[in-house]
Parts: structure tokens; C-alpha cells; sequence
């Protein structure tokens, strides 16, 4: 969906699953991957169902045109169907819209190349060479949302006191011409370049990562540019929480913060960081994390310990058959009624959703090789 910038499911992805293989489904994005989900009902297909929330999608509608008044009606959409959908919801930051079953926890890791980076500068650094020979940067999709416009306000509030200053600019995207025209209009030093991958071997030389976004939920390139041993500049917001224990995190709370900041940052050198730091930074820690947050280590301990030997690996956990709580017979009210509206084409259309995508049809079986729908296949119980 162009009008939405996101990827939205056709059909329900769910009956192309057999329901042996249907033990733990992890939803990445639950809210608008469920908007327009007309199928089963997850928690019924799996035995525990995990979201992961990535994205402040309130924080970009607010931006938009009418958008406070979008804004409530999508936060209330996004609550109902992440209530109706998850068993567990995880929220990589404070900086996401607080749901229902929800925790926050930092699930994501950095590529293992980013800490390799990091390693090998901090050796050059043991052997006494300068490690860093650049200063300051920043990386980002240009697109005002990113963080431009906040880093365009703070330059241009401070042009005097960061007098000498010069920040590089890697990014490309839809705002591109506006975002260099503002710079020009104001005589900032910002020097565009191309984007490129962040860890390209042009970026290793840079000591500071300038980051004052504050639309991210987490923002990756801060956690890489931290894995690679350099000094991160960025805000006091939720979306930075998780990075604020590392000693070359230096948050700014005012425009007048982010100058001290900046000028610590370059003055000084950054920390080695510890091997508990770099561990922290890594998918394995990551990993580790989601499975206890998930309460996933629960669910596979009560299913092996439950297990009979001679049972298949592949098998399902048995459901409980006891009577559901109040709460559980709320969320399958919800879950129904969400059933109903999203079967009506019309309600769909009114709502934004993509004409012809409440069922699977022909074409898309065909494009994903797989038997059309209406087609009996007791392989996949349909």
C-alpha cells in the first residue's frame, strides 16, 4: 500500500500452514499485518502467538494531514486487533503505542560485522594507531521522519555556537531535494553524499554518530554505530533507552545539551567497549532475550517436559480444554467482530485496504506455486 508505506497480507497466510506444524507463530509488525486480516483466528491456529511491534505508526500519522484524528482511531484499531491476535506483545522501546498483553523489551541485534569493527578498531587503537581520523556523521532514508528535520533545527539554532562544525550527510529518499534546499536556504555545513551501507569501509574512519531523531522505535544504525566503537549523539527519548548504559551513549536533552554533547564527543575518544557490552549488542543476547520476554522458554519447557518420547518432535502442544477466563472469552468476542467487518468489502474499501485482497485468488497461488484455496488438500486441511 503506497498510500500507507506498508506491506499488507492477501488472503490468510495462515491456511497454507498445517495445523501440525502450528505450535508458536511470531507476528512482526501485529498490528498492521492484522488490520485487514480476515481468516483464522492466530491464537487458535497456534498454540502461542508473539508480536513484535518495530514501528511508532502514530507518530508518523500524527504528520499527516487530519492526522490526530487518524491517529485515534488507529491506536484504538491497532489495540483491538493486538488484543485479538497475540497471546504476548513485545515493544522494542517505549517510543511504540502501549498495548494490550505488552512488555518492552529490546529483541533486535546488530550484524556480526559491526562487531567485528568494532574489534578490530579497538586493536588498532591497543597498538597506539589513530583509529579515527574523521569526525561527525550522519546516516539515515532521507525522509524529513528520519530525523532531518530535528537535526536541520538544532544546526540551524546553534550555527554560532558549533561554529567550524561539519556533519556528513549519507542517505537517499523521497525528501532528498527538500531536505538540501533547506540547508542551502539556512547555509548550513552539511556535506550530502550518496547513501551507503553502514558498514562500509569509507564510514569506519568516523569518531561521532550524530542521531537526534526522535521518531525511531530503536534505531539501528545507533546500535551499530555503538558495536563499531564509536561515540553516538543522540536524544533523551524512550527509542534510546536500551543504549543509555553504554558510555559512549551521550544524550541531550535541550538544543543547548546537544552542542556540549557534540563538542565532548570530538574533543574526546570513545570507550572500548567491554566484552559484556559488545555480548549485549548481538543477536544471541537478542535471541535470549525474546525467548524469556516471550515467555517462550515456558511454553517449550512445559511442552518437552509434557512430551512423550514416542510423540513426534513435530507434534503441537495440546490445547487446554477448560473453560475459558473472562478476559479470554473478551478477546474472542473482539476477534470475531473483527472477523465480521473485515469480510464486508465494502466496510474494507472505506477503511484504506487494497480492492481484492480479502481472499487469496488464482493469481497469487499461482505466483507463490501454491494450490488455489477452493481446491480440497488434506496436506494442509483445507
Amino acid at each position: 500500500s503506497k498510500a500507507r508505506r506498508s506491506i499488507i497480507p492477501a488472503g490468510d497466510t495462515s491456511q497454507f500452514i498445517p495445523s501440525r506444524d502450528a505450535d508458536i507463530a511470531i507476528l512482526e509488525e501485529p498490528e498492521h499485518l492484522n488490520w485487514y486480516h480476515h481468516g483464522k483466528r492466530w491464537t487458535d491456529k497456534f498454540n502461542h502467538v508473539v508480536g513484535v511491534v518495530h514501528t511508532n505508526y502514530l507518530e508518523y500519522i500524527k504528520r499527516e494531514k487530519n492526522g490526530a484524528l487518524q491517529a485515534f482511531f488507529v491506536k484504538h484499531i491497532n489495540n483491538w486487533v493486538a488484543r485479538a491476535y497475540c497471546d504476548k506483545v513485545l515493544r522494542l522501546s517505549a517510543a511504540t503505542q502501549d498495548m494490550p498483553k505488552s512488555i518492552i523489551c529490546n529483541v533486535h541485534g546488530v550484524n556480526p560485522k559491526f562487531l567485528k569493527i568494532g574489534e578490530k578498531i579497538a586493536a588498532e587503537r591497543e597498538l597506539g594507531q589513530k583509529a579515527f581520523t574523521k569526525g561527525a556523521y550522519f546516516l539515515g532514508k532521507m525522509v524529513w521522519a528520519k530525523g532531518y528535520k530535528e537535526l536541520i533545527d538544532l544546526l540551524a539554532k546553534h550555527k554560532t555556537d558549533l561554529d567550524g562544525f561539519k556533519l556528513d550527510v549519507f542517505g537517499n529518499g523521497e525528501d532528498a531535494n527538500e531536505v538540501r534546499s533547506a540547508a542551502r536556504r539556512l547555509s548550513l555545513n552539511l556535506n550530502f553524499q550518496r547513501g551507503r551501507d553502514h558498514a562500509d569501509d569509507s564510514l569506519h574512519g568516523y569518531k561521532v554518530f550524530i542521531n537526534p531523531s526522535i521518531s525511531d522505535v530503536l534505531c539501528t544504525a545507533t546500535a551499530e554505530a555503538l558495536a563499531m566503537g564509536k561515540f553516538v549523539v543522540c536524544a533523551d527519548h524512550p527509542s534510546n533507552e536500551f543504549f543509555r548504559s553504554f558510555p559512549n551513549c551521550l544524550t541531550y536533552k535541550t538544543s543547548e545539551d546537544f552542542v556540549a554533547k557534540v563538542k565532548e564527543a570530538l574533543e574526546n575518544e570513545p570507550h572500548p567497549l567491554t566484552p559484556e557490552q559488545r555480548y549485549q549488542l548481538s543477536w544471541e543476547a537478542a535471541t535470549l532475550r525474546f525467548m524469556e520476554y516471550s515467555e517462550l522458554d515456558k511454553i517449550l519447557n512445559k511442552e518437552k517436559d509434557g512430551a512423550n518420547s514416542s510423540t513426534d518432535k513435530r507434534m503441537m502442544m495440546a490445547k487446554s480444554m477448560s473453560m475459558p477466563n473472562l478476559s479470554e472469552a473478551v478477546d474472542g468476542g473482539l476477534a470475531f467482530a473483527h472477523y465480521c467487518l473485515t469480510g464486508n468489502e465494502f466496510l474494507r474499501l472505506c477503511t484504506g485496504a487494497i480492492p481484492g485482497t480479502r481472499d487469496y485468488d488464482k493469481q497469487h497461488c499461482k505466483d507463490l506455486n501454491l494450490l488455489p484455496p477452493q481446491v480440497e488438500n488434506p496436506i494442509y486441511g483445507w
